[in-house]
């Protein structure tokens, strides 16, 4: 294994959305990332653009049949009858709803970096429905949204933060929202002890 391949190095990208910044919630987000161990290697302040972000959910050319279907599924697990039968149409609405609300005010964007990454960060966060989603997570523990006030209203559902969720998904968002110059490369002294075999150092 090389050190690149190491799994604590493995990086993700989570981006604060204009409602976690508007709730003041960026310390908060920030704090729960640093809490389990991960290291932030890059972040930056921006308000994007509709194209920016139709390109950052379309990375993935199976994501407009997949967010449908998980919309449909979500829906049908709970016994409420789904807004469409067709996938595409249900992710299209979607997409129209993530660039308005994606655009509506400044964002975080962030990488964060360390063992198991990826399904770290999506653990700590939550589901991707506040509703649903366990407490204890960010998602359940500061937001009360949920799909079906989401429709009804004609909107997103509210839910503070995206997070990559696998390594290959987590390796294109990246390249999406930072350039390489822009993802630093350092140490943390606290990496000594989740990372450094023997624990050497630590007494005199």
């Amino acid at each position: 294994m090389t050190k690149n391949s190491h799994p604590k190095n493995e990086r993700t990208l989570v981006i604060i959305k204009p409602d976690g910044v508007q709730r003041t919630l960026i310390g908060e987000i920030i704090k729960r990332y640093e809490r389990v161990g991960l290291k932030l290697v890059a972040v930056k302040m921006l308000v994007p653009t509709a194209e920016q972000i139709e390109k950052h959910y379309t990375l993935d050319p199976n994501w407009r049949r997949l967010a449908g279907e998980k919309r449909i599924k979500s829906a049908r697990d709970k016994g409420e009858k789904p807004p469409s039968e067709d996938p595409l149409e249900i992710s299209r609405v979607v997409l129209e709803s993530l660039k308005k609300y994606m655009t509506s005010g400044p964002v975080i964007s962030m990488v964060w970096e360390g063992a198991h990454a990826v399904a770290i960060v999506r653990k700590v966060t939550g589901g991707t429905e506040p509703l649903s989603t366990d407490v204890g997570t960010i998602r359940g523990d500061f937001v009360v949204d949920s799909y079906t006030m989401a429709d009804v209203d004609g909107r997103s559902v509210r839910n503070l933060i995206h997070a990559s969720s696998s390594v290959s998904e987590a390796n294109d968002e990246i390249k999406h929202w930072f350039s390489d110059a822009e993802l630093l490369d350092y140490r943390l002294i606290q990496e000594a002890i989740l990372y450094d075999v023997n624990l050497d150092g630590i007494l005199e």
